[in-house]
């Protein structure tokens, strides 16, 4: 999407909004509140906050404001911004303690009951973790049986969207490679046109998390809201064959089918399909956008750094030559693949899959000497740290060794976040990267077509218009 259009996507809604957020109640009481601005009347600092480079738009603030916290109103929301290692900890120690879960009004709407108005309570919490203590799904014996199924998947895309090709665009790919692994173990789907349709649905989903969610024809969130209808029908539609295949004598073996056969923690009662939907669609939603994110950038710095590139063929193509013919794939594989996975952590340090995240203060607070009040919405920010001259050395060099020398001190490279909410499916996501990347390397050295591709500012980094590789065959 180009940046005229997403900015119109938000000035107009922005503009219905305006009376709504300019007679929100405000509290009289008195706090000491952090330095910073609250922007333009009505609505505040939202433009530059969804539109400019992440770390662009916060850095000028820590130097303008202060380099630990400041104030800001995003989103109709009073707002503070934690930064630097300080920030993460303070996050990551306090959660649903002092701080509670909060996600931005187009989430809801998007997600419905999987994020949205139960989101603040104590329950809301099982419901959440119901999907990770899915018996057996992401724990550490689970993925090991993953990984040749995940290497069988892999090398079928491989065959199917990238042979024969000269360039591809290597974010949609990775969204459908993302979702052809999430259809395998979270759906127990393996439709290759079902899951492409996924794909695109999903696609305009993930550019309408973080805007201002005015539905009219054309925009952005009208957009997503469509795809999210499609997508809630088509999963409902699945739960209904799953029942039916139950029906016949068929057993559970992915997460859509728990859910389908357990009770809701809440009731205790079965889940209807609607739930189960919004459910799943969240679960999708984590599986997809990062990972599809990640992968894409990896394509480019392997591109842009020959060397690296170099260092990673040979790890792999050692794994590779140890391995019978038809062998796949094994969780021993996995744990040799060091330095490719440094690679991995080096680019999601350059370009974090998620600049930040939202939370709500549950009472008042204090942080840095400045009191929070109840209710303002509370964003910790990934980028203070990674680009940190004190933490990584020469930050803006790509450097993957930087993770051999020595371990990131706590809180300060968290691209799988931090605390009681890390992601659950941090393991599965290191499975996935690092077996796209021993099928791309293996077959490719990689040119990118467009270096001067733009990606969306805000919370997401995406290219705007794809990431465009042009391979190279590599002769066996």
């Amino acid at each position: 999407m180009d940046p005229i259009t997403l900015s119109l996507s938000v000035i107009l809604p922005i503009l219905v909004l305006a009376l709504f957020y300019a007679f929100k109640p405000k509290s009289s009481k008195k706090y000491n509140l952090p330095p910073g601005s609250f922007g333009w009347p009505i609505i505040g600092e939202t433009l530059g906050f969804m539109n400019e480079p992440h770390e662009k738009w916060i850095g000028d603030r820590m130097k303008k404001y202060s380099s630990k916290i400041f104030k800001t109103r995003v989103l109709g929301e009073n707002m503070v911004v934690l930064c630097g290692t300080a920030g993460h900890k303070f996050v990551a120690s306090n959660e649903e303690k002092l701080l509670i879960a909060w996600r931005p009004e187009s989430m809801q709407k998007l997600f419905r009951s999987s994020y949205q108005k139960d989101a603040k309570a104590p329950q809301s919490r099982k419901t959440e973790t119901q999907i990770t203590k899915a018996p057996g799904f992401i724990k550490a014996e689970a993925l090991v049986r993953y990984v040749e199924v995940m290497d069988a998947i892999v090398d079928k895309h491989m065959k199917g969207h990238w042979e024969g090709k000269e360039i591809v665009e290597v974010h949609h790919l990775s969204q459908v490679m993302v979702l052809q692994l999430a259809g395998r173990f979270f759906l127990g789907l393996g439709d290759d046109a079902r899951i492409e349709k996924i794909a695109n649905w999903m696609d305009k989903m993930m550019l309408a998390l973080h805007i201002v969610p005015i539905n009219y024809p054309g925009s952005t969130f009208n957009k997503a809201m469509k795809a999210t209808n499609a997508l809630r029908d088509d999963l409902q539609l699945l739960i209904k064959e799953k029942k039916a295949a139950f029906a016949n004598g068929a057993k559970p073996q992915d997460i859509l089918s728990y859910l389908i056969v357990s009770t809701d923690p809440a009731t205790g009662q079965s889940q209807p399909d609607h739930v189960i939907a919004d459910k799943i669609m969240g679960l999708l939603a984590a599986a997809f956008n990062s990972p599809s994110m990640t992968n894409a950038f990896l394509m480019q710095y392997l591109a842009d750094n020959p060397k690296v590139f170099d260092k990673v063929r040979a790890e792999q193509m050692e794994i590779a030559n140890s391995k019978k013919p038809g062998e796949l794939l094994s969780w021993d594989d996995m744990q040799k693949m060091k330095y490719s996975w440094n690679v991995a952590l080096e680019v999601m340090r350059v370009v974090p899959p998620l600049q930040g995240t939202f939370r709500e203060a549950a009472a008042d607070f204090t942080f840095e000497g400045y009191t929070i009040p109840k209710g303002w919405k509370v964003y910790w920010t990934v980028s203070t740290t990674n680009f940190d001259p004190e933490i990584f050395s020469s930050p803006q060099t790509f450097d993957p060794t930087r993770f051999e020398k020595s371990a990131p001190p706590p809180y300060t490279n968290i691209p799988f976040g931090s605390g009681p909410r890390i992601c659950p499916g941090m393991d599965y996501a290191r499975l996935q990267i690092l077996t796209f990347m021993h099928h791309v390397v293996k077959r490719y050295r990689l040119e990118v077509v467009n270096p001067n591709f733009k990606v969306l500012g805000g919370l997401n980094p995406i290219p705007i218009k794809g990431l465009h590789i042009r391979l190279h065959k590599i002769s066996a």
